[in-house]
């Protein structure tokens, strides 16, 4: 039941029961004015998940009533996949909608507020698609003959080193280079002009990680350096170092777990110890431009939502993460319904690849130079690791 609770709507319901689930699930949104959620755009997401919920009821219902699993047969599993690809598909433009929808009511709610709900709000979300995602991935891997139609040519074939939608063997380098593609290759329609990118550190380092979460952060990064680089005039490349982190063996773990209960720490970093027992190795990758850097004025804002320098303009040069993906990086099952959507020029894409990143205990960090450049540093865990 833990995947149907985490799928339950988060905007107030009409009748007493699904008000209470509501709360249960999500209480943030109880707090939004009226006239906020009366948007036409934002009042189309409350529709929505009020859909998702009448589907998912009946499945709480039968478990509560008989006293049994909801899903006790292959075919039970079979229409519960059914019902997991359809609320994918509906939810997929979830997020530029919910940003137009903030965008048009700006003047009745304080920005501080929506960066309060958006950051709850989207890190949920990406667990709630994340979860549904994996199980459909799972189903049909599991039945090779069946793909569902939502997915392209790519994403149906078999591989070995995927479980579900985590690639176990995911290249940064590879993802990297495709993002540099595409990104060089709208640069060269907008300004006419591509710098050149450089990829040094350990290119062939492999973790363990979702391809749509780095394809979107990465993309969303080199957008950044891109733009930087052609509007400074730069000649310099774009530096992209990777710097993988090696798993520690048992014995080094135990020593620093053993160090750290000896000393003096505070209370609430001796309770955070038992992760170094998490010995899933991920990746550091740094993105170095000599763009000019972040202005001042500029800087204390980057992590705002719709906070952005783009213009009309640059807003139709520069889509989504990639062509087939939707633009909150999450479309693995139904990459095809993205449609035209995009969040480009909103403000959403730098506080969106940190969720992404913070989501399995990584980060973003942003080191800017004004006058020079800026280094931005991209922390990525891994999502587990392979027994031999």
């Amino acid at each position: 039941m833990t995947l149907l609770l985490l799928l339950l709507p988060p905007f107030p319901c009409r009748s007493r029961h699904h008000e209470k689930l509501t709360l249960l699930v999500f209480p943030p949104l109880r707090n939004l004015p009226y006239i906020v959620v009366s948007n036409a755009n934002i009042s189309r997401i409350y529709d929505n998940y009020l859909h998702s919920l009448s589907i998912l009821l009946p499945y709480c219902r039968a478990a509560a009533t008989h006293g049994r699993p909801a899903i006790a047969s292959l075919d039970d599993e079979v229409a519960f996949t059914e019902v997991l690809a359809e609320l994918v598909a509906t939810h997929t433009d979830t997020i530029p909608t919910l940003a137009k929808g903030f965008l048009e009511s700006s003047r009745y709610i304080a920005a501080p507020q929506v960066t309060q709900f958006l950051d709850h709000h989207l890190r949920a979300r990406i667990g709630t698609r994340l979860i549904a995602e994996q199980h459909i991935a799972l189903h049909y891997s599991s039945q090779p003959p069946a793909a569902p139609s939502t997915l392209s040519d790519s994403d149906s074939k078999p591989d070995s080193c995927y479980v579900g939608v985590i690639d176990t063997a995911l290249r940064p380098a590879v993802t990297i280079d495709s993002c540099a593609g595409f990104v060089a290759d709208i640069c060269e329609l907008r300004y006419g002009s591509r710098p050149r990118l450089l990829v040094d550190g350990e290119p062939d380092a492999t973790f363990a990680f979702v391809p749509m979460h780095l394809e979107y952060i990465v993309t969303e990064l080199l957008k950044n350096a891109f733009r930087a680089t052609l509007e400074s005039r730069s000649n310099e490349p774009i530096v992209v170092t990777i710097a993988p982190e090696h798993p520690l063996d048992h014995d080094h773990l135990r020593i620093l777990h053993d160090s750290l209960s000896n000393s003096s720490l505070s209370s609430s970093s001796s309770s955070s110890s038992p992760s170094l027992y998490d010995n899933a190795p991920g990746v550091t990758i740094r993105i170095r431009d000599r763009g000019g850097g972040i202005p001042p004025d500029v800087l204390p804002h980057i992590w705002s939502y719709s906070f952005t320098t783009f213009t009309q303009d640059d807003s139709l040069c520069f889509p989504a993460a990639s062509a087939s993906a939707p633009i909150d990086g999450l479309g693995v099952i139904s990459s095809a319904g993205a449609g035209g959507s995009s969040i480009a020029g909103l403000g959403y894409g730098l506080p969106l690849s940190r969720a992404y990143a913070e989501y399995f205990g990584g980060g973003i960090t942003v080191q800017s130079l004004y006058g020079w450049g800026t280094d931005v540093y991209l922390r990525l865990k891994g999502v587990g690791t392979i027994a031999a």
